[in-house]
């Protein structure tokens, strides 16, 4: 089987195990299959705040056994989008 479609497969599945950890973490009356993984999750895009992002940390945390820290420079990248979220923690999780 070839790497690509593999790591493919996984990033798209981490992708939708992501959207609904965000759709049940902050009671979204979005479906998680409506997020479109390129789309900006803060402000424009899907219209998260600081409040949201703060609570999505916290549930990633649980969920995938690392820290995201509220004064970390690359927040601004990290929650910018949902797949880049998904690379994220793709890279850093322990669990």
């Amino acid at each position: 089987m070839n790497n690509s479609i593999d790591n493919t497969d996984l990033t798209s599945k981490l992708e939708s195990e992501i959207a609904h950890l965000i759709v049940s973490t902050l009671n979204l009356e979005v479906t998680s299959d409506k997020i479109d993984p390129d789309l900006p999750l803060y402000r424009d895009g899907l219209g998260l705040d600081s409040i949201d992002i703060l609570e999505l940390a916290l549930a990633i945390s649980k969920q995938y056994g690392f820290q995201i820290k509220s004064d970390d420079p690359e927040n601004e990248a990290i929650f910018s989008s949902l797949r880049y979220l998904a690379a994220y923690i793709a890279v850093n999780r322990t669990k």
